[in-house]
């Protein structure tokens, strides 16, 4: 391994050793009897979301594979998220970041990349970008991270912090420390991935509810069995769900997934700013309102148990679009009849 590989990877090693785990916050004022919900609050990693311990991993994966060395311009696919955390990286060992992303990436995201030194290069439609990142590699003579290739395989999902173990870690002093369910939304997979192997590497009783928004594939290929479906547009929840399924969606680790409304996502996730507090992004919302689906399961069936799920990241990142109230009425429509369901729900 080279001088500057060397350097590169104790650089990102010392990052990860200045940071601290993130928070994970139990619902108090939802009342649900015998019933407790839990949110991961990702938003607190020094990029702001979820994906940097991805972008983590991708970064370590690729250097010690040998893809990446000091003159090595770095391309992402991402609808945003991804791309802020790899540019934040990138920067840190001082090569080149491109982000080949839709045009409706919020603004927010954008800022960002380029804050920490990365390029924005635009598509029309996600469907577009995988194939749009490898021109821009080869043009560049760089490296097409793919993210949605390699996500399931990049973090180490025995253990090593990972967010599996942080959970299980977090969750042991909890009236019942080993969740009943675990419920995460997918946009590469690779999250999805780690946790469910680790729930069977640790002999765990957990399972694993996979949520997915509309116009995502990931859904009807785990009912059907089918890994070859593909759709003619992206997610409009930003950040999860695919036109296609990724190499990183590993469906036989999930024991069931729910398909969420859109308008549900978006209602939970203006339901949780307004009643608890939490300002949180679209994903969230998919991911509470999956939560609540199993909770409501759990009751009906007599069932007690903790519940823990995912806060992606930051509401802030979307003020001009999933906080727009004209930006909803246009892209995503009514949100009413959740909006009537989460307002019937206990809370104080």
């Amino acid at each position: 391994m080279s001088s500057w590989v060397s350097q590169a990877v104790k650089k990102i090693n010392a990052d990860y050793q200045r940071s601290a785990d993130t928070h994970l916050i139990k619902l108090e004022a939802l009342k649900l009897d015998g019933i407790d919900i839990y949110l991961k609050d990702e938003s607190t990693h020094p990029t702001g979301s979820l994906k940097h311990r991805l972008a983590r991993s991708l970064f370590l994966y690729a250097l010690c594979n040998g893809k990446i060395n000091q003159h090595t311009t770095v391309v992402e696919a991402s609808s945003g998220s991804t791309a802020v955390s790899e540019a934040y990286f990138a920067r840190m060992i001082g090569v080149p970041f491109i982000a080949v992303m839709p045009r409706s990436t919020a603004q927010k995201k954008i800022a960002l990349i380029e804050q920490f030194g990365g390029r924005c290069h635009f598509v029309d439609c996600p469907t577009q970008m995988h194939d749009e990142a490898i021109r821009v590699a080869k043009l560049h003579n760089g490296y097409f991270m793919d993210q949605f290739m390699f996500a399931e395989r990049a973090t180490d999902w025995r253990g090593n912090n990972n967010i599996a173990e942080s959970i299980f870690h977090q969750m042991q002093a909890e009236p019942y420390p080993v969740p009943h369910s675990i419920v995460m939304s997918a946009g590469t997979g690779g999250t999805s991935a780690t946790i469910g192997r680790y729930i069977r590497f640790k002999g765990k009783t957990s399972k694993l509810i996979v949520v997915d928004p509309e116009y995502s594939v990931f859904f009807d290929s785990y009912k059907q069995g089918n890994g070859k479906l593909t759709a003619n547009r992206g997610s409009r929840i930003e950040g999860i769900g695919r036109p296609k399924v990724e190499a990183s969606f590993q469906g036989d680790v999930i024991d069931d997934m729910i398909q969420v409304p859109d308008a549900a996502s978006v209602a939970t996730m203006h339901w949780l700013n307004d009643t608890l507090g939490i300002n949180a992004g679209p994903s969230t919302g998919t991911n509470l309102w999956g939560a609540l689906k199993v909770a409501q399961s759990m009751l009906e069936n007599g069932e007690q148990g903790s519940i823990v799920t995912l806060m992606c990241d930051s509401g802030e990142r979307y003020l001009d679009t999933y906080y727009n109230r004209e930006w909803i009425d246009r892209e995503i429509g009514c949100t009413g009849e959740y909006e009537e369901i989460l307002n019937a729900l206990e809370v104080g």
